[in-house]
């Protein structure tokens, strides 16, 4: 598998099961998400769902009709006055790591937040000892915005959090709307 054979393409009903699959893996193993216990599928079809309705991307990567990875963007915080903002959130099956999948996948994603009035997006990175996720970010454009320090406590150690950010170009398509939905 190459990311050259990989599709990108938006999460389908039928995807969640192995979005959920992969999740699960990073909540049990490590620290990359804050999460303790993983998250079915069915509060991903929630999720899913509230995505669809705010017009925000929720990508799947699928080499050989199968789910290795997704992508997608949400709302940074619930106030209106941060409708403009999403967070970006991306996990990669564990046998597909280093394959060039999470490049592939933000650089379709950040386009369709642009199209949904996304003007800004975070990303909170966990500082566990791996900085391939701050790498990736920052070689997209992403700029460190801040720390905050010892802010989770998971496999028996508090762990800081880098926040970083982007600034997007608003892009107006036919396709896309004028004003995000909020």
């Amino acid at each position: 598998m190459s990311a050259e054979s990989v599709r990108i393409r938006p999460v389908h009903p039928d995807d969640l099961d192995a979005v959920a699959a992969i999740y699960a893996y990073y909540v049990a193993n490590s620290v990359a998400t804050f999460d303790e216990v993983a998250p079915t599928a069915d509060d991903w079809r929630a999720k899913a769902h509230d995505l669809w309705g705010r017009r925000l991307p929720f990508l799947v990567a699928e080499d050989d009709w199968q789910v290795v990875g997704f992508a997608y963007a949400g709302p940074w915080r619930p106030k209106p006055a941060y409708r403009h903002t999403a967070e970006d959130t991306i996990y990669i099956s564990p046998d597909h790591l280093s394959k060039g999948l999470g490049r592939t996948l933000l650089s379709t994603l950040l386009p369709l937040c642009a199209d949904a009035g996304v003007r800004r997006v975070l990303a909170v990175i966990a500082d566990g000892g791996d900085d391939s996720s701050a790498k990736l970010h920052q070689s997209f454009g992403f700029t460190e915005a801040g720390r905050l320090t010892a802010v989770g406590f998971k496999h028996e150690r508090w762990l800081d959090t880098v926040l970083y950010q982007l600034e997007l170009a608003p892009r107006v398509t036919p396709e896309a709307p004028q004003e995000p939905i909020a």
